[in-house]
């Protein structure tokens, strides 16, 4: 009777708790078990591992009772990321390598059926969770995954290509060699320490591409330096798409940390790219998507779109197009910037503190207000009263109450497309916008869309004129609290790239412009 642990890490949203593969070899009818809560893609490690250790040129243990347990046994386990440990258990267990040294590493990969090792999500999130518990272990990834995890600072991280080279270092880890002296590069490398790589200007669309709308330009200067939601609304044509997709160009850089969270959330969707490193991502879903496709789901639980768009722009065009249900889920992460996927065997909470910019028509056809004159015979409307009103209330009252900025986007004539002057392009406008924000963080350590209760009342305090107008207004069109509080965030960012240090009654005046009123239904 022979047993052999090893130590990994499974994948629980953006938590890797720690794993102990347990490999036990007895006597008995031959037979090859996985137990502890563990996916189809984990069971099926049984025929990737025999064939991997057999092409290694290792000898597989077919008369033997093999058993692996996954502890702790109430904790799911996915994907193919067990492989290596399962694989290096059989061989410790069998007497193949010396396990000596196998409580100084964690271990994780997905083996061919050659035995060489491919990468595993998570790679990233693995690393943070040895750099927030340390125990005074090493990792071993396959490629891709260990460059993920070495920019983690302060984690030892081991790249393997092979089940072989995994092998062959504690095959030689005996009193007087040690797997850290070997250097050996046949498949086995030890990462340098961690180097963040540098952060580069990325070549975005230009602003200047827009001719004209520069109330369009302002309202996403505005939303881009107080990180505030945006909602355009214009017919066909006339640039929203266009502002849209410029947006990300005039947010400010990501710091470490939060360029961390972005590539940890990346690295468990599978989609991590270290040529993305601390660039603000953009998601752009089609308006088919569904619930679980924005906020997440599936089991085990995945990130959506929203948490994708984590410190970064979610746009959403042709907003009333997208399903009820889709857009009431966004109520929730929207104020909290976060969002909790339950199911019956797991939880998983994810982070969604993204900005919002949507593009809706004013109407099904997009024409409504085009008005003829003269010479000009444009498109105009068709659509029926109602029609109009049942478009507008696809987008009910609370949602539109959590946006912060409503703005009309018209049409543009000929002759101010083909004559328009130059306009600033995107790197002056971004250059007020990262002034204004890192003012913000100055005086109260978060983006202006962020205050609320005592800092809200401390750094967004009114004149009594100004305090006057703003409940005016507020009585006039009926503002909920909430609607109330974001002008007023507004108009604190708007008195902030003016170089302000209170808010004004004209800082007021324009933010209440930005809170259109459109016809729906709560």
């Amino acid at each position: 009777m022979r047993l052999s642990l090893v130590q990994s890490r499974a994948l629980l949203g953006l938590q890797s708790p720690p794993v102990t593969v347990e490999v036990h070899l007895a006597n008995g009818l031959p037979s090859f078990t996985l137990v502890g809560l563990v996916d189809v893609e984990v069971k099926e490690a049984r025929e990737r591992v025999r064939s991997a250790l057999q092409n290694s040129g290792f000898e597989f243990p077919n008369n033997q009772r093999i058993t692996v347990n996954l502890a702790p046994a109430d904790l799911p386990k996915d994907s193919g990321r067990f492989d290596l440990p399962i694989a290096l258990g059989i061989l410790a267990a069998s007497g193949q390598i010396d396990d000596r040294e196998f409580q100084r590493y964690e271990f994780a990969g997905e083996l061919s059926l050659s035995g060489a090792l491919r990468p595993v999500k998570g790679g990233l999130i693995m690393g943070l969770a040895m750099h927030q518990q340390p125990k005074g272990r090493s990792l071993v990834l396959p490629p891709g995954s260990a460059e993920e995890a070495s920019l983690v600072p302060d984690v030892v991280v081991y790249r393997a290509e092979n089940l072989r080279a995994v092998a062959n270092r504690f095959a030689q880890a005996d009193s007087k060699h040690e797997v850290n002296d070997i250097h050996d590069e046949q498949g086995w490398a030890k990462l340098a320490p961690s180097t963040l790589p540098t952060q580069t200007m990325v070549q975005t669309l230009d602003l200047a591409d827009v001719k004209g709308q520069a109330g369009a330009k302002r309202a996403l200067e505005i939303a881009a330096a107080g990180g505030h939601s945006l909602l355009m609304m214009g017919p066909p044509g006339s640039g929203k798409s266009m502002l849209a997709h410029r947006f990300s160009g005039l947010l400010s850089p990501l710091d470490v940390s939060d360029a961390l969270e972005v590539a940890a959330i990346a690295s468990l969707a599978g989609r991590f790219d270290l040529s993305h490193w601390a660039r603000r991502p953009t998601r752009h879903p089609h308006h088919s998507a569904s619930a679980v496709a924005l906020v997440g789901g599936g089991s085990p639980p995945r990130p959506g779109e929203i948490s994708l768009a984590h410190h970064g722009v979610l746009f959403l065009d042709e907003l009333p197009e997208f399903p009820r249900s889709a857009l009431e889920a966004l109520r929730e992460p929207l104020e909290s910037g976060s969002v909790t996927i339950s199911r019956a065997a797991m939880r998983a909470e994810f982070p969604a503190r993204f900005q919002l910019i949507a593009a809706m028509n004013p109407c099904p056809c997009g024409y409504a207000g085009q008005v003829r004159s003269g010479q000009h015979k444009g498109p105009l409307c068709r659509c029926t009263p109602d029609q109009v009103q049942r478009y507008m209330r696809k987008i009910s009252g609370p949602l539109l109450d959590r946006i912060d900025l409503h703005i009309e986007v018209p049409s543009q004539n000929a002759a101010l497309l083909i004559h328009a002057p130059a306009a600033e392009s995107t790197a002056i406008v971004r250059g007020r916008c990262v002034q204004a924000h890192r003012v913000a963080h100055r005086r109260q350590g978060c983006t202006n869309q962020l205050l609320s209760g005592a800092l809200l009342d401390k750094h967004c305090a009114l004149s009594s004129e100004a305090s006057s107008y703003l409940h005016q207004v507020a009585a006039h069109f009926g503002w909920s609290g909430r609607g109330t509080h974001r002008v007023l965030k507004v108009a604190r960012t708007i008195a902030d790239l003016s170089s302000k240090t209170e808010i004004e009654t004209s800082d007021l005046a324009e933010a209440v412009q930005y809170r259109r009123s459109i016809e729906a239904e709560g």
